[in-house]
Order: C-alpha cells, then structure tokens, then sequence
C-alpha cells in the first residue's frame, strides 16, 4: 500500500476560530474543574469559568497595552497554568502566539523574535524576561515589553529593566477595556487565519517558522478527540509536563479543555512520579525515555532485592501477556496456555500492581510520542496492564498525523493517520501527509521550495504501509548511511535496540564514505552513575564542557551486549564494527533539542576525532 486515508470524524462549520473551543465548553459546564493548580502547597481546582475569565482579564491587558490584531506575542516559561492563560489570552486578544522554549539560548531567542516581530513578550522567570527584553531591544519598530509570570517579581520601569510588569501587572491595566472589545478581537480570527507560529527545533538544519492556522488546531482538536473519546472525556484527568513550547503539548492541553479533562501542570519532569500518586491520572503523554526509566527503575529495585533472576522472568511474562493481548486485538487465535495466565496473576501481585501505583493506580492508556518506542517495551507495559497509544506527527502536522487505537494497537507500529488525514509514501519510501492538521507554509517562503509534492508535505521520515494502512517508520531521510562498498543503510533500527539499554541516552551509527560501520554511544548521566555506584567503578566526574570518551572496560564490556544485540538484528553489511562511549552535556540545546532529539550533524563535528579514532 503507498497510501492510506481516515475520513474526518468531526466538521468545524460553526467554529469562528480556536477560542470557540472554550467558549462552548464555558457555556455547556462552567463549574466543571478544567485545571489543578500547585498554589499555596497544595493542589487548587479551577473551573472553567475561572480559566475563561482569567483569560479574558489577560486579553484586556493585551489590548490596553497596544496589541493589535495579528501580532506575535511570544511566550517562554516552563510548563505551567499561567502558559495555558497566556495562549488562550493571546488569542482572546486577537493575536498570534510565538512559543518558545525555556531552554533556548540568547542566540536563538533573538532570532525567533526577530523573525516572528515579537511585539509583547511573556516570561516565566525573571530571567527569561531578561532574554526576551533583551531581545525586543534590538527590534526595528516599537515593542511592548517582556512580562513575567512570577507574582513576586520586583520591577521598574527604566532602562535595563529586566521586565515590564507581571501578569497581575497587565491584567490590572486592562480593566477599562469593555467586554465588547474583548469580544470583537476574539472573533476577529477566521479559521485560516494564523495562530501560531512555531519554530522547528532544527535537528537536521536551521530552524524554520511553522506558521498553523486556526483551522489546523480545530481539525485536529476536534477530530482527535472524536477518535479518543474512550481516554479524552470529562470523567477523566491528565498531567501535562512536557514543554507547552511543543505544539503536542498544546495540542493536547487544547483536546483536554474542549473535552472536560482536567490538566495538571509540572514544570519539573523529575518531579513527575512522585506526583501522579497525589494526582492520579487517568492518561499520560510521555517520551519513550520516560517509559525506558520507569522499566529501569524497577529492574534496579528487583536487584536490590536480590531478586533480578525473577525480574527477568516478570518481564518475559509481561511481554508475553502484551503480545497475547494484541493478538486478541486482531481478532487472532489465542493459544491455550494456562501456565502464561498463571505467572501473569503472580507477577501481577508481585510486580505489576505496585508499578501501576507508582503512576497513580488509575492511568488506562499512555501515548508515546517525540521519538520511536521499542516494540517489546510496548507489549511490556500492555502486559502490565498500561496499553501505550503510539503516534506520529511533526511541528507542520500540528502535532498527531497517525496514532494508534484503543482496540487497535500494533507494537512498532505509529498506527493509521488520524480522521481527517492522508499518508502517502512516495518512490523513495519518504513519508508525504495531507489533510486537516498540515500546515499551508513556513514563514519564510523560501522554506518551502522542498517542503512539498504534489500536494503532500515532504515529513522527511522513511516509512512503509501495511496492508492495513498502518505506518512503520523506517529512519530519517537524511541520516541514511552510504559506505564507500556503495551500501546504502538506515541506522534507525540498530540505533533504536542499543538505546534500549537504560546506560545509552542517544545512539550514533557512522560510516558515511567509510569501509564499515562505527558508532557513539551517548552515556545517560543518571542511569550511568547509578550502574557505575552499584558496580563498584568510578567513573570521571565534574561539568561536561564537550564529548567526553569514556574507556572504563566494565562499561564498554556492559554497553558490547547491547552492541551484540543489535548487531544479531540486522544484516551483515549494516552491523557496527567499533564503538565510542562518550559523555555530553545532554542539556546543551545546541546538541540536544529540547524535545531531546539528537542533532546529529553537531555531534559528528564536535566528537570529529573520536569518530576518526574509530578508523585508525
């Protein structure tokens, strides 16, 4: 199959724009809780009409401030309840939303703001207003100021000042603007308008400006939430704590608050499993990294105990179970084979239970996305009871274009593009996608000389269609491999099953133009250091400037059976030879995007003698 359609679910006629989604919600349950909020130590409810209102007091402020419809207003924070305002105020303003990520570097924060005419900013901290004042110093027609989130956060209104006001600031400046006016910017939005512009994290090249219409965020809102209505409703609660600068994030906070599920921020993921067992989450989007430690911090429990002989045996079964449990899906015969269901009741008491408290005791399903998620992990936590929704989508799709069903689950599979959506995989097994959620155009238009075919945007992702119109993804366009035998290799399989191993952050398959395959391993800072304490090895410590090689010879002897696996999967020209074990600095947004991808070319130049060292 070179194609594969969903029809749309749910049509947008009577949708002016985005702020009808809580428009409509306000008016149909005011008094529902939408949101958790950490306030004064504890978790505080608020309803709908306290967003709404909230929003529309941020709006005035926007308005008596200066903002006009249509300009960019960027927003740089952490995850948490006063981003999901900020947006919503954006829009109820008449404005269009330039997200930021709070890692980004000076650098890059002037550029998106000097690309994007960012005209008033918010901040989450003191400090990121800094940058964003900063910022907004150099621009070339007047600008508005940057604004912090924080309350208690002193501020003049001199020069140097590291921010305007806060959002308290704004809100009471706007108290003399009518609701009428509040009403007329909100409106003023068609649905082809633009809402947002986004800027690719630019792993592959510079960043460029995804610019999303109002109808790319209603087609998706409304059509994903149709096709989750099991896991998206208003009985159910979520914990939002990836980057809300991620059109997934936003995307999901948008299908939440439209649907009645109640979100709850954190803007520290480690803080994350200590949380869910005070929030209790029915459902969770999370990174395959996230799943990968939970998986790893029990395993290391189980060995604590003495009890890693019988962790393997849980694991096994658990895998086994999840594999019997998609077997059901497809409507497959089942085997009888009662010593399966057995262990399953025993590990279940023993293992399986307490990993399903550790993440609140209520989440149903998790949605995987940001990266490709190991098959066997998948079924492991099918097998635990915790089915994992895998999907697959980029900045341009406006977040989801495929995903799995409940029901319908496939491990290793992104599942079939999304109501609403089109894929096609051209001649040279690209991805190409065309439907409700892709976007018309950056916004630069030069960027959009490749950018699309026949009508179709060019994913740059390799992938192939089952006969069920599912999508397997297969690597990037870009970092296939030509070795100087003319053998043409895409590293993402070999990659994928050595960074299964808790110690490996990122693999790097290399060989372009060589005689064989080599690779980096990327260490994993915490998952080393704690396999390093319990084995008795001391390992180099200290700030991490560049690429560090490691050459202790109990990790390399631990990371070879990794290498060994992957090696046993894939054919004979496409197994890696030698390789590196290097520590970075996973925290440089110049190396690791903040969504924790790679950026391959900066690693290559930066790591440039290890990877000759490689071919001596």
């Amino acid at each position: 199959m070179i194609e594969s359609s969903t029809p749309p679910l749910a049509a947008l006629d009577g949708y002016r724009n985005v702020t009808d989604l809580l428009v409509r919600r306000e008016a149909d349950a005011p008094d529902h809780v939408a949101f958790e909020v950490d306030r004064n130590g504890g978790w505080q409810p608020v309803t709908t009409r306290e967003f709404a209102n909230e929003v529309r007091a941020l709006a005035k402020g926007f308005i008596a401030r200066g903002i006009r419809t249509g300009d960019p207003i960027a927003i740089m924070a952490p995850t948490r309840y006063e981003w999901a305002v900020a947006d919503l105020a954006t829009w109820f303003a008449g404005a269009v939303v330039v997200p930021i990520y709070e890692t980004s570097s000076p650098s890059q924060v002037n550029a998106i703001v000097a690309d994007a005419g960012v005209r008033l900013a918010i901040g989450g901290t003191p400090a990121h207003a800094e940058l964003l004042q900063a910022a907004l110093a150099h621009a070339d027609a007047p600008t508005l100021g940057a604004w912090t989130m924080d309350a208690d956060t002193p501020h003049d209104s001199g020069p140097g000042a590291a921010a305007s006001g806060t959002l308290d600031d704004l809100v009471a400046s706007g108290t003399d603007v009518a609701d009428d006016e509040v009403e007329a910017r909100r409106t003023h939005a068609t649905q082809d308008a633009p809402a947002t512009i986004v800027y690719t994290s630019g792993t592959t090249g510079e960043p460029k400006g995804v610019v999303l219409s109002h109808r790319n965020f209603l087609g998706q809102v409304l059509n994903i939430a149709a096709a989750y209505r099991e896991i998206v409703n208003e009985n159910g609660n979520t914990v939002i704590f990836l980057p809300l600068a991620h059109v997934l994030a936003r995307g999901l906070q948008l299908i939440c608050l439209a649907s009645g599920m109640r979100i709850a921020h954190l803007s520290d993921p480690s803080t994350v499993v200590s949380t869910l067992d005070t929030l209790r989450p029915t459902f969770l989007v999370v990174v395959p990294r996230v799943l990968e430690k939970i998986q790893a911090a029990a395993a290391t429990k189980a060995a604590d105990k003495g009890l890693s002989r019988v962790w393997e045996k849980a694991h096994e079964t658990a895998v086994a179970w999840g594999r019997r449990a998609e077997r059901i899906d497809a409507r497959r015969r089942i085997p009888n084979r009662r010593g399966l269901r057995l262990r399953h009741r025993f590990f279940d008491a023993l293992f399986y239970r307490r990993l399903r408290t550790v993440m609140g005791g209520r989440v149903g399903y998790i949605l995987s996305g940001g990266a490709a998620l190991d098959p066997e992990l998948s079924l492991f936590f099918r097998g635990l009871g915790v089915p994992v929704i895998e999907g697959y989508g980029l900045t341009e799709t406006t977040a989801p274009l495929t995903g799995n069903l409940p029901g319908l689950i496939a491990s290793g599979s992104v599942g079939t593009p999304l109501p609403g959506l089109t894929v096609r995989i051209s001649d040279e097994g690209e991805v190409l996608a065309r439907g409700v959620g892709v976007f018309d155009g950056y916004r630069n238009p030069a960027h959009d000389a490749d950018a699309f075919i026949d009508g179709f945007f060019r994913t740059g992702d390799l992938g192939r269609l089952d006969d069920q119109g599912r999508l397997f993804l297969e690597g990037r366009l870009k970092d296939v491999i030509v070795t100087s035998n003319g053998k043409t290799v895409v590293p993402t399989r070999w990659e994928s099953t050595v960074e299964a191993d808790p110690l490996v952050s990122h693999a790097v398959m290399v060989g372009e133009g060589k005689p064989y395959l080599s690779a980096l391993l990327l260490l994993d800072p915490e998952q080393t250091r704690a396999w390093a304490s319990a084995e008795g090895i001391a390992l180099p410590s200290g700030p991490i400037d560049d690429i560090r090689t490691v050459a202790d010879p109990a990790l390399r002897a631990h990371l070879q059976r990794a290498v060994d696996a992957a090696n046993a999967l894939v054919a004979h020209s496409e197994q890696v030879r030698r390789f590196s074990v290097v520590l970075a600095d996973l925290d440089d947004r110049e190396l690791v995007t903040p969504t924790m991808k790679l950026k391959r070319n900066v690693v290559l130049d930066r790591a440039a003698v290890t990877v000759n060292d490689l071919y001596l």
